[in-house]
């Protein structure tokens, strides 16, 4: 296994450098179309993807791969993650939206998943060529050093994390923007679950709060979390499942943060 993860390593930088940081503020007005309202792909999406697609294949014979963007172009295709054997989740361009506008952050990333459990993910901080890996019962790595979460209990008033705020229902929100006092910050979202969840893993913030969970944007980093030492647990405290619909998840570094912050901004423990 450790030479595969190499080997997607080194395709998953490829496709940053060759495809996506070429077209970094480069892009014309035909580069770029709405595929929904507000959900922008760009060429580099899609070279991306098809880049990625092609090589995943190759290292892994008889493996399928669903890809953002081919599911945008044929939704039917999302059934496969619940297919037997080796499925491959690719979100080719993490962070269009920053990307389009010429901001950071934005990654590339890829997910390996086999009979609907994870097994590995990659994710790539483009700009900064940062490579986060995880492999599922052997840890978490950024740029070949081991990393883990913090380990100890600490009072929400300490506590400093991002919410979602723009996707979650009104009701929700509302409630959580009554508590947010209790919380020693909110942070603005990245509009990039490829930099939220090296984040919380490296101590930048201690949690992260989303409502929408496309399997592509999240399957890298709650392994990547899960195997720091930190927990990614729907909002009714079940463990995120890859194949599952649910929308919600809660991104913690540990059990205590996970359930203190839930506590506080949903008022459920």
């Amino acid at each position: 296994m450790s030479e595969l993860i190499d080997r997607v390593g080194d395709l998953v930088r490829e496709a940053a450098q060759t495809v996506v940081l070429p077209l970094f503020k480069k892009l014309d007005a035909s580069d770029v179309r709405e595929k929904g309202p507000g959900d922008l792909v760009t060429v580099a999406d899609q070279r991306s993807e098809k880049l990625l697609t092609e090589g995943l294949l190759r290292l892994l014979p008889g493996s399928t791969v669903v890809g953002e963007e081919s599911v945008a172009e044929d939704p039917n295709l999302l059934r496969r993650i619940c297919e037997t054997g080796p499925v491959w989740l690719v979100d080719p361009l993490d962070g269009t939206g920053n990307f389009t506008f010429g901001r950071t952050p934005f990654a590339v990333m890829a997910a390996l998943i086999a009979d609907g459990e994870l097994c590995a993910g990659w994710i790539l901080d483009v700009t900064r060529d940062r490579m986060a890996v995880a492999e599922r019962g052997s840890g978490a790595w950024v740029d070949g050093v081991r990393v883990t979460t913090r380990s100890d209990p600490a009072p929400a008033s300490t506590l400093r994390g991002a919410v979602m705020m723009k996707y979650l229902p009104r009701e929700m929100a509302a409630e959580i923007s009554m508590r947010v006092g209790d919380i020693a910050a909110i942070l603005p979202s990245q509009h990039c679950a490829g930099a939220e969840y090296p984040d919380v893993v490296s101590g930048v913030q201690d949690f992260v709060l989303f409502w929408k969970t496309l399997p592509w944007d999240h399957a890298p980093g709650v392994l990547f979390t899960r195997e720091a030492g930190g927990v990614a647990r729907r909002l009714d405290g079940t463990e995120f499942q890859v194949t599952d619909r649910q929308k919600g998840l809660l991104v913690a570094a540990n059990d205590d943060i996970w359930a203190d912050v839930r506590a506080t901004l949903l008022g459920t423990r």
